[in-house]
C-alpha cells in the first residue's frame, strides 16, 4: 500500500553512512530526492555526498557509543531540515572468536555499538516522532537474529538482543503512529567482513582448527548478494503504509530461520510432557 507521504520528500538521518549498507543506502536516498543527515565517526569519510549533494545532505560527526554526541545530532539533524521522516540505525560490526576467546572489555563495546548505541539513537529521536505524530524507525539487525553461529556469537547476541528490543519499540509506539521495520541482511558483498568492520579476538590455540574449518566452509559454502540490489526494499517499506515488523534481505535467511525454528519446536514438542510436569 502506499504511504500518504510517499510523494513528498523524505528526511532520513542514517548513522554509519561511510561504508557498506550505510553508504550505499545513503547515495541511493539522495539520488532518489530525499535528505539525509548522513552520520560517520569519521565526517571526512562521508565528505564527498555533502560536495556531491549540496543542500540535501548533512554530515555529521557520530560515534553512536556517547549518548550526548547522539542527542546533539538527532537535535541538531531536526532543526536543520523541520522534521525526520525515517530514523535508520545502521552502525555496527562484529566481534570475532569463541565464547571462551573474546574478552570481556571487547563483548561490552561490541555491546556498546551494537545495542546500547541504536537505544541512544531511538531515545533521542522518539520526543521529535511522537511531536511530528509520524515516523519509521528501521534497525539494520542480520539473518543472525533468528540463529547462531560458532566464532560469532557474541555478534549473534547482539542481533538478537537488537531484534527483543525493537519488536517491543514497535508495540509500544505504535499508539504515537510511529512505525518499526527491522531490517534483516542476509550475506552481502559489502565491507562488513572488511578490518575496519571486524574485531578479532585473541585465539587460545585450541579452538584454531575448528575456526579454519568453519571458515572454509564459509568460504566455499557463502552466496553473496548484491548490495546494491537491496535500496528498491528500503523504499517499499518506507513508502508502505503498513511496513512489516521484519523484512529479510536476500533469498537465503529466509529456508535457514525455518530450519532453525523447526528444530528448536520439535525440541521443545519432544520435551513437552516433562516441561508441562513442571508446571506444578
Amino acid at each position: 500500500m502506499k504511504n500518504q507521504r510517499e510523494n513528498t520528500v523524505k528526511v532520513w538521518l542514517i548513522t554509519g553512512s561511510s561504508r557498506g549498507f550505510g553508504r550505499i543506502w545513503t547515495e541511493a536516498i539522495l539520488k532518489r530526492g530525499d535528505m539525509v543527515a548522513a552520520t560517520a565517526r569519521d565526517p571526512e569519510s562521508i565528505a564527498d555526498f555533502k560536495q556531491r549533494y549540496g543542500n540535501k545532505v548533512l554530515t555529521l560527526k557520530l560515534d553512536v557509543t556517547k549518548p550526548h554526541q547522539v542527542v546533539s545530532v538527532v537535535q541538531t539533524a531536526y532543526a536543520h531540515f523541520g522534521k525526520l521522516d525515517v530514523i535508520l540505525n545502521n552502525a555496527g560490526y562484529s566481534l570475532v572468536g569463541t565464547i571462551e576467546e573474546a574478552n570481556i572489555a571487547s563483548i561490552r563495546k561490541l555491546y556498546e555499538t551494537n545495542v546500547i548505541g541504536p537505544v541512544s539513537v531511538i531515545q533521542a529521536a522518539l520526543p521529535i516522532l511522537r511531536k511530528q505524530g509520524y515516523g519509521h524507525i528501521l534497525g539494520v539487525s542480520s539473518g543472525l537474529g533468528h540463529l547462531a553461529y560458532p566464532v560469532i556469537g557474541y555478534y549473534c547476541s547482539s542481533k538478537w538482543a537488537f531484534e527483543a528490543i525493537h519488536e517491543s519499540l514497535a508495540k509500544e509506539i505504535k499508539q504515537f503512529g510511529i512505525n518499526v521495520t527491522i531490517v534483516e541482511p542476509g550475506a552481502y558483498a559489502t565491507e562488513f567482513g572488511s578490518q575496519k568492520s571486524l574485531d578479532i579476538a585473541e585465539g587460545l590455540g585450541i579452538y584454531d582448527a575448528y575456526k579454519k574449518e568453519f571458515f572454509d566452509d564459509m568460504k566455499s559454502n557463502l552466496i553473496q548478494g548484491d548490495p546494491n540490489a537491496t535500496p528498491a526494499a528500503i523504499f517499499k517499506i518506507v513508502d508502505s503504509d503498513t511496513p512489516p515488523l521484519r523484512l529479510s534481505l536476500g533469498r537465503y535467511n529466509l529456508p535457514e530461520i525455518r530450519q532453525a525454528y523447526f528444530e528448536r519446536l520439535k525440541i521443545w514438542e519432544d520435551w513437552a510432557e516433562i516441561s508441562n510436569a513442571a508446571q506444578g
